[in-house]
């Protein structure tokens, strides 16, 4: 009986929805047969390319970042593709390779299976090769140099990823395969017209003769220089100051750090700051007493300020997208109510009819849409925890894993020889799976702390390597906060993580104190150590440090190669 009842409502209410359906869907089609006006597109884009020139990259970002947001509302994927070329490139200018490479990533599916937009594939390749050239990754670099290269450009973009592909080769240490390709670009009719790649391309090969103790190099190397001095180019002459430099260096060290000078300091006229450090290293190693202590000095602050100034553009670069994705998010919905408003006006006349049976449907529906929802966001919990895994035995693993199957592959294993390193191969990757799974499991934070840290570091021990821990019961850890706690333990964690891996040491000491109301660990190896170069590479370091920082402590780290490594870590309880 009640379902007879329903049945016409239902039926009714089904009517309706097909004739509101129809309806959106023929404006839907009327709205789709305009051409898309894409002026105010256009308008951000050249507003993002002047600030672009007049290096205020935070204002270009963010008029790029607008664009590339009115470019998805109007499903315009070669500005989408352009916006975001530019946004990676400006990444990049800012030393966030690692964003960069994100930003670019981001504009590969636009590109897939469509060679509709060469320019823009072009420009996203380019950036992907440079980020890798960058980080070192010559592998990647080399694939998408190699990728771009077969798109259809004008020629002076094709020898500029000739000239890039050379740089890799340069950083591979095969000068040959460079100087080949960069001896056939000093033949071309576009290079010759133009002095800045024509004396880019020169110094390059000169630099390359030099690595192979060809004479020719000098030459090559004073010609750029010849060139950049008469277009007043200082970018380019740090470089060539720079390549001078490491030719005069073993055989006329005075010549060559009057050279490394010139090179920091057209480097500091044109604000470049990784320049300026790299002179700073040569000069440093290059120099003894205070004239080595006043570059040092100098260093440090250098690249104190610029880790601060680029840390400042990556959250600000963050915010700017988070408040975009907000605002279309804001917009797209104001966008439906609207519509939703309109046609509900439209159909007030007949919904009235059926409002009961719209009322018992929407029950249903929402009821139906809650559960959904929560199950969702139970799955979409479980993916999140299950990517952030992933990751960490990808970034981790990869490269054993890879390592060790190449050596498989390629081995007698056979051999007594080659079966021991086969197993300490995968004993290697066993450990760090269970370091893995021991880093993501739970901290206790209660009354078994203690026995847990004591075991956690204990765990480090090995026949070659000797943990000792001094002071750590003079400690009242009830009375320290829990999450200070699973903070220091990460910390210690990371750092014994970095001592295994990198210190080559036999003994490590961690000593507990309390002074007042603060706790110092002071942690020492006597390991390799580290200069300072190597050390800012060290992604776990930073994670130290910003963890001390989360909970208002300090840390400070002390090391020198082949002089051991010492930090001191102070926090309030």
């Amino acid at each position: 009986m009640i379902l007879k009842k329903l049945h016409f409502p239902l039926y009714m209410l089904f009517f309706v929805l097909l004739f509101a359906t129809q309806s959106c869907e023929k404006k839907k089609q009327h709205n789709s047969a305009k051409k898309p006006d894409v002026t105010d597109i256009n308008r951000l884009l050249d507003i993002g390319h002047k600030h672009y020139e007049n290096e205020e990259l935070d204002s270009s970002y963010y008029y790029y970042n607008k664009a590339k947001s009115l470019a998805e509302i109007k499903k315009d994927t070669s500005r989408i593709i352009h916006s975001l070329a530019w946004i990676a490139q400006i990444q990049a200018d800012f030393g966030d390779n690692s964003g960069s490479e994100s930003t670019a990533v981001e504009a590969l599916p636009f590109l897939d299976n469509n060679d509709k937009y060469p320019n823009g594939r072009w420009n996203i390749y380019n950036t992907l090769g440079n980020n890798y050239l960058h980080t070192f990754d010559n592998v990647n670099a080399l694939y998408y140099f190699n990728k771009a290269l077969i798109i259809k450009t004008d020629p002076i973009e094709k020898y500029g990823i000739r000239n890039n592909i050379a740089l890799v080769y340069m950083a591979q240490e095969k000068y040959q395969d460079a100087i080949q390709i960069l001896s056939l670009l000093t033949l071309k009719k576009e290079i010759l017209e133009d002095p800045e790649a024509y004396s880019r391309i020169l110094d390059n090969l000169g630099y390359c003769y030099y690595k192979v103790g060809n004479p020719k190099a000098l030459a090559y190397l004073n010609q750029s220089v010849k060139i950049r001095l008469q277009e007043n180019n200082d970018r380019g002459l740090t470089g060539s100051y720079y390549n001078l430099f490491e030719y005069y260096k073993k055989n006329n060290l005075n010549l060559a750090l009057n050279y490394i000078n010139l090179a920091y300091e057209k480097a500091t006229k044109v604000n470049h700051v990784d320049d300026r450090l790299e002179c700073l290293a040569q000069l440093i190693q290059n120099s003894t007493g205070n004239q080595s202590k006043k570059y040092s000095l100098l260093y440090l602050k250098i690249n104190d300020s610029i880790y601060k100034v680029r840390l400042k553009a990556k959250n600000q670069f963050a915010k700017i997208r988070y408040d975009s994705t907000k605002e279309k998010n804001e917009n797209l919905k104001l966008k439906a109510q609207t519509i939703l408003q309109q046609e509900q006006q439209q159909n007030k006349h007949l919904l009235l009819y059926f409002v009961v049976a719209v009322i018992i449907t929407m029950s249903i529906v929402v009821g139906n849409f809650l559960v959904a929802k929560n199950k969702r966001e139970k799955i979409k919990s479980a993916y999140n925890t299950e990517i952030r895994i992933a990751k960490k035995l990808h970034d981790e693993l990869a490269n054993d894993v890879f390592h060790t199957m190449a050596f498989a592959e390629t081995q007698d294993l056979s051999t007594n020889a080659n079966k021991e390193i086969l197993i300490s191969h995968l004993d290697t990757i066993y450990s760090r799976t269970r370091n893995i799974s021991k880093e993501n499991s739970s901290i206790e934070a209660g009354p078994l702390f203690t026995s847990n840290l004591k075991e956690m570091m204990s765990a480090f021990n090995s026949s070659a390597i000797n943990v000792l821990i001094n002071g750590i019961d003079t400690i009242d850890w009830p009375n320290v906060d829990n999450n200070t706690k699973i903070t220091m333990y990460r910390v210690l964690q990371e750092l014994l993580v970095n001592m295994k891996k990198h210190s080559h040491c036999s003994l490590a000491v961690i000593i507990f104190k309390k002074n007042e109301n603060k706790l110092q660990i002071d942690y020492s190896d006597n390991g390799v150590g580290a200069t300072i170069e190597e050390l800012n590479l060290k992604n776990g370091l930073q994670n130290v440090e910003n963890r001390i920082q989360s909970i208002k402590g300090t840390i400070t780290f002390e090391t020198k190669s082949d002089k051991g490594f010492k930090v001191h870590i102070t926090f309030p309880i």
